[in-house]
């Protein structure tokens, strides 16, 4: 059996910067026409400079691949509406993350004070530059996205003309949040569609899939499932592929992240044929986030066949993937 994808597209990704970049660059380059880069670097990417810069080291980093970045601004309550203004053609989304949440966030919102946030999301609304949010609030770590909710929905409700994107959902409230309100999307991980809490730390720690937000509960695996093989209209992929060094994977202070870049569209077509839908997969990989965001990506075709591959234990000595050393049903024959 050989399947199809036409442009197929990350829209959470992390590339890191220097020696992780050229490792990891390529490794989504040469599958994806393109991808949403996350802006959480050593300093954040807050300026046009600094978008303009990191795009600059993403295109040298890709080599002779068809891939398209397209970049993000890390969201400051201090935007004024001129500079947004001025960096609008150079993003494609404004992220915002909790203060201290996650990977490189201490510089991000705390309190969540809509008044104080509001002008620089009237401004994006009035701009059509969307909001893409890690949406966890710093409580109990199984509850952190349930507790998001009722932020998510303050601000769709107060900025109903601004696109949210809640950022790797995990939890079924977040999938019921879909259908409520209009100007909520979502993307959805490999990763959080294969495993919960279970498998990470049901026997022995597995650190290499340890995550940000936690995998969840049987129910909530089960309820992204359901939207991602339906190709939901307002879901779409993003792998949230985040690398880090193996030595700060399997360590004291295991470093949060389940890097799977490379063998996503592979473990994509083996889940949703294993559950007789894959006439759906373009859509989750592509059509929904073109119509979402707007974007026309490069032409790219990468075909796939349903023979077994074997998943790499390590890439460059230095990053470890999800299902590192097992055998995954498909594999890509080509990617042009």
């Amino acid at each position: 059996m050989v399947i199809s994808l036409q442009s197929p597209l990350d829209m959470h990704l992390h590339l890191r910067d220097e020696e992780m970049l050229d490792i990891v660059t390529p490794l989504s380059a040469e599958t994806f026409a393109g991808g949403l880069v996350m802006p959480n670097l050593v300093p954040p990417v807050t300026t046009k400079e600094a978008v303009c810069a990191y795009r600059e080291r993403i295109a040298r980093a890709r080599g002779e691949y068809t891939f398209t970045p397209y970049m993000t601004l890390f969201f400051r309550s201090d935007y004024t509406p001129a500079f947004l203004e001025e960096v609008k053609e150079e993003i494609l989304a404004v992220k915002l993350y909790p203060a201290g949440i996650t990977t490189n966030s201490e510089g991000g919102v705390s309190g969540f004070e809509m008044d104080e946030l509001a002008p620089a999301l009237e401004a994006m609304s009035d701009l059509g530059i969307p909001l893409c949010v890690h949406g966890e609030t710093g409580g109990f770590v199984m509850d952190r996205e349930a507790e998001f909710m009722p932020i998510y929905e303050r601000l769709a409700t107060r900025f109903p003309n601004l696109k949210i994107v809640m950022e790797h959902i995990t939890t079924k409230e977040a999938v019921a949040a879909l259908d409520r309100f209009e100007n909520l999307y979502a993307t959805i991980t490999l990763h959080h569609l294969y495993i919960t809490l279970d498998e990470v730390a049901g026997g022995l720690l597995q650190p290499h899939l340890f995550c940000k937000p936690v995998a969840k509960r049987p129910e909530d695996r089960e309820a992204l499932l359901k939207t991602a093989l339906a190709a939901h209209p307002k879901v779409m992929f993003g792998s949230d592929s985040a690398p880090h060094p193996r030595e700060k994977k399997e360590a004291p202070g295991c470093a949060a992240g389940v890097f799977t870049a490379p063998l996503a569209l592979q473990a994509l077509a083996q889940l949703f044929d294993e559950h007789g839908k894959l006439e759906n997969l373009q859509a989750f990989v592509s059509d929904n986030a073109r119509r979402i965001y707007g974007i026309t990506p490069p032409e790219k075709e990468v075909v796939l066949e349903k023979t077994p591959w074997l998943v790499p234990e390590i890439y460059e000595g230095t990053v470890v993937p999800m299902f590192a050393g097992q055998s995954l049903a498909w594999r890509v024959v080509s990617a042009a």
